[in-house]
């Protein structure tokens, strides 16, 4: 399958396909023809101009007073992409680059970028290839976009970096070469438009979210089994206490619980602790928050965010600011904290069914305690990752360090805003997986009563995966398989 870049928005359901499905990029002949008119409109600007254009016969930042000749334009952005190539630390994850890719081809071909053909094309021929630059999580400040990462990115096109390829690290130019791709010479302003823009910061958002959205239902199927297995109320889910406070992620909530637990065998209890109760209202607030993320973030990949802009029906070339990322910022701490929240409240659940405090299920959902552990040791992981959660949701938007020789005076740090995120999201998962297998050995305990059919299929599923907990074993093994069962699941 084929997805044709164009000037149409991509959405996170078109996005997950590519990655998910393995599409190949190809552009489309609207954009072909963006990219060439925009490039052509530029390079009749360089010749008849007089003044001084910035980035583009002029260096960069603070030395944006110094003119560059034109017989050097071409070696002043190959050396602005060698020079910001500065991301260190881990590699980030390979379909954080991916999107990378794609999100930067996209944002070139809407034709305000000013870049050759055939670079967008490279772009694309790494995406399909699966050729896909090394990028590290440290280095961008989220100001001028994402220079250090988004310099790692486009090393590859000038034959410099090194690229993953078939599943190691290997020398950019010797993969170039054994492709036969010649190495790009890069036009005027080329590298700035590669650097500028916000694609390392909105692919980490959009990866964070694909997961978040998962994690959303997750959420809810978890928490409706550990509902049944702790012998709670339906009451708190019912129709009408949600129409008397209509948030829609609450009342989506509590449809789903309800709808979860159709057909179930398991008796009601009196009153429940308020991590069953307020399943609608916690987890409801986040998903929320998960929308109104999501909204900011497809409006980003949507947008032309390198520097200079050029607006060639206006004939404008116009140095702004849309590199900031601060609407990004802003809603990665947002939804950090989102889906810590999930996590916390889930965390609680375990407590509780291994807490001994209903004569349903045995403490530590084991045989024998005392001689077995059982699940005691389960939840102390999850309650660590939460901890860890609290202090990886400090808010990194609120910070600013000034760079560029005080030029960029207010950085977003959206950067670590979004690395973090998705840490959080990853965090989040294995902290379902623990309430996950604790919810399935608590029903297992109870047997031969029945949960709903929905919830019967989703245990069976699971327990093809993790089987019963009869006596202790080593328990990282089975967080580990319920994490990826989570990870590679469809459910509906």
């Amino acid at each position: 399958m084929v997805h044709y870049i164009s000037p149409a928005p991509l959405t996170f359901e078109v996005i997950d396909k590519i990655l998910s499905k393995n599409y190949k990029l190809a552009l489309s002949e609207d954009s072909k023809k963006l990219i060439n008119d925009c490039k052509a409109y530029l390079d009749h600007k360089i010749e008849s101009s007089a003044k001084p254009l910035y980035g583009i016969t002029t260096g960069f930042g603070s030395l944006c007073k110094i003119s560059i000749s034109k017989e050097d334009l071409s070696q002043l952005q190959a050396n602005l992409v060698m020079s910001h190539a500065c991301s260190l630390g881990e590699p980030i994850h390979q379909d954080i680059i991916r999107l990378m890719l794609l999100l930067k081809a996209h944002a070139l071909s809407l034709g305000k970028s000013g870049v050759q053909l055939v670079t967008v094309e490279r772009i694309i021929d790494m995406f399909n290839h699966n050729v896909l630059p090394v990028v590290r999580e440290l280095g961008s400040l989220g100001a001028s976009g994402d220079l250090a990462p988004l310099a790692n990115l486009f090393l590859p096109l000038i034959n410099e970096g090194e690229v993953w390829y078939k599943g190691k690290i290997c020398d950019a130019k010797a993969i170039n070469a054994k492709l036969g791709w010649a190495p790009i010479e890069l036009g005027a302003k080329e590298g700035l438009a590669l650097l500028n823009g916000t694609q390392f910061m909105s692919s980490h958002a959009v990866y964070a979210l694909l997961k978040a959205f998962k994690i959303a239902k997750y959420a809810d199927i978890i928490g409706a089994l550990s509902l049944e297995a702790y012998d709670g109320r339906i009451d708190p889910f019912l129709p009408q206490i949600q129409a008397a406070r209509p948030h829609p992620g609450q009342i989506e909530t509590a449809r789903n619980i309800r709808t979860l637990l159709e057909g179930s065998e398991f008796q009601q209890h009196v009153q429940d602790p308020y991590s069953f109760r307020c399943m609608p209202q916690v987890h409801g607030a986040s998903k929320d928050s998960i929308m109104y993320v999501a909204s900011v973030v497809e409006r980003e990949i949507n947008s032309v965010t390198d520097n200079p802009t050029i607006f060639m029906e206006d004939d404008l070339i116009i140095s702004g600011g849309n590199f900031h990322g601060q609407p990004l910022a802003l809603v990665m701490d947002f939804l950090s904290i989102a889906l810590a929240e999930l996590g916390s409240i889930s965390e609680r659940r375990t407590y509780r069914l291994i807490s001994g405090d209903r004569g349903n299920i045995p403490e530590f959902l084991v045989a024998n305690p005392g001689l077995n552990s059982g699940f005691m040791i389960p939840q102390y992981a999850a309650a660590a990752i939460v901890s860890k959660n609290k202090q990886l949701c400090t808010p990194c938007s609120v910070d600013s360090i000034p760079s560029s020789n005080e030029q960029e005076d207010h950085v977003s740090m959206g950067g670590n805003a979004a690395t973090k995120t998705v840490k959080v999201a990853e965090n989040v998962e294995r902290i379902l997986a623990i309430e996950l297998m604790n919810a399935a050995q608590a029903i297992d305990l109870q047997r031969p009563t029945k949960t709903s059919p929905y919830l019967e299929e989703f245990l069976k599923e699971f327990r093809s995966i993790v089987p019963f907990n009869g006596q202790d074993r080593v328990m990282y093994k089975d967080i580990d398989a319920a994490t990826e069962f989570l990870k590679q699941g469809d459910f509906e």
